[in-house]
């Protein structure tokens, strides 16, 4: 690999030129790693439904021509000026959200949010020069969340690479570098739900059933399930979940069924659709006096929160998290090894694999509510 290490790189990248279009496979230049920054070679990419929610562009700002992407696993190809923690051949996991260790968020035991690399959709550009180090013909293309993996090799931020144990399977691994991790540790890191509690999962996507994984493992004996599709509910028993709603099914909000069914609301519950409807929904349906909600959806850019502030003021508690409250680096390498010692399941959140050249399939699947990961291989 060291041969290529200083020099532009010329690889196949999936471009999205116009929002909605499907991705097209173009040569493009990948520029070296300049100070704190890494080029990754990318072997096995997923889909999560944030880059779709991104490529509509329906209800965020569109920047185009872009290359998303952000779940994935790669190996280091050559390291910019000043990255000490990682070398060629690194085995790691980019994420859409950084940890700099240096900033006062990335120095409380109680906040992943980093001052320098939080998750920033707007920006399309390196944060060291402003510019991207994708090109076309010199034309640049913007990358996605500092991740950018939907092409051979990207660059990324070193604080935004978990280095994890080289044993691990990347094509299994790579979910972890967001919606299960956000979804598993939104569940045990936010909620805390109680041996024994309950729980309710808003929305049984990849996320959500990452979520009911959550409960499970910390021992909730009644997960409900959530969702519009009810479809989803025989897929997510293998997740925990035992009883289901679905809100087109009934005449009255579905925070009061869920209050009729658990005498007074769930323990916890944790909403996963970024609805904003869902987003009161799943604080209105938990119990006074201890009950805790847990947002994890992204919302719309003009989504606004309205509930009675009673319901706050009665003991009820309204929490949110990004990433489940996990520091990339730090914690990251953890939760891989959770799956090493088979404590955490992942091969049942893949349900489908398609090569590189196919990659519009995999959001004709996800857009068909048909799958919930579809892994990439870059390698065909």
């Amino acid at each position: 690999m060291a041969s290529t290490a200083g020099k532009v790189i010329r690889c196949k990248a999936a471009v999205a030129w116009e929002a909605g279009k499907p991705l097209v496979i173009e040569e493009v230049e990948v520029a070296p790693p300049q100070a704190n920054e890494v080029r990754v070679k990318i072997l096995f990419t997923s889909l999560c439904h944030t880059d779709v929610y991104f490529w509509e562009a329906k209800g965020q700002n569109p920047l185009f021509p872009r290359i998303y992407g952000h779940e994935a696993g790669g190996i280091v190809e050559s390291v910019g000026e000043c990255v000490t923690d990682l070398k060629p051949g690194d085995h790691v996991l980019p994420v859409f959200t950084g940890e700099c260790k240096e900033c006062a968020h990335c120095k409380s035991e109680e906040s992943n949010m980093c001052s320098l690399l939080r998750i920033n959709t707007d920006r399309g550009v390196m944060l060291n020069d402003g510019k991207s180090r994708f090109s076309i013909n010199g034309k640049p293309i913007y990358h996605f969340v500092g991740t950018s993996t939907f092409s051979e090799y990207t660059v990324i931020h070193v604080g935004c690479l978990a280095k994890i144990n080289p044993l691990a399977p990347l094509d299994k691994v790579c979910v972890l570098s967001c919606g299960i991790s956000t979804g598993f540790g939104a569940t045990v890191n936010v909620a805390k739900p109680p041996k024994g509690s309950s729980v309710a999962v808003f929305g049984l996507g990849a996320v959500g059933l990452a979520a009911a994984e959550g409960a499970r493992s910390a021992g909730a004996s009644r997960i409900i399930g959530v969702d519009l599709n009810s479809a989803r509910f025989e897929e997510a028993k293998k997740f925990g979940v035992n009883e289901f709603v679905n809100p087109k099914d009934h005449k009255k909000p579905v925070q009061e069924v869920i209050a009729e069914m658990t005498d007074g609301g769930v323990d916890r519950s944790v909403e996963c659709t970024g609805n904003i409807d869902a987003m009161i929904s799943a604080f209105e349906c938990v119990h006074d006096g201890w009950g805790v909600a847990v947002l994890v959806g992204v919302p719309h850019k003009d989504a606004v929160f309205k509930t009675h502030p009673m319901n706050v003021l009665n003991e009820r508690t309204l929490k949110g998290t990004f990433f489940g409250n996990y520091k990339p680096r730090s914690d990251l390498p953890s939760v891989v090894e959770k799956y090493m010692n088979k404590e955490l399941e992942l091969e049942k959140f893949i349900t489908h694999s398609i090569p590189f050249s196919e990659i519009n399939k995999a959001f004709d699947y996800m857009l068909k509510g048909e799958s919930l990961r579809c892994i990439i291989r870059m390698e065909e």
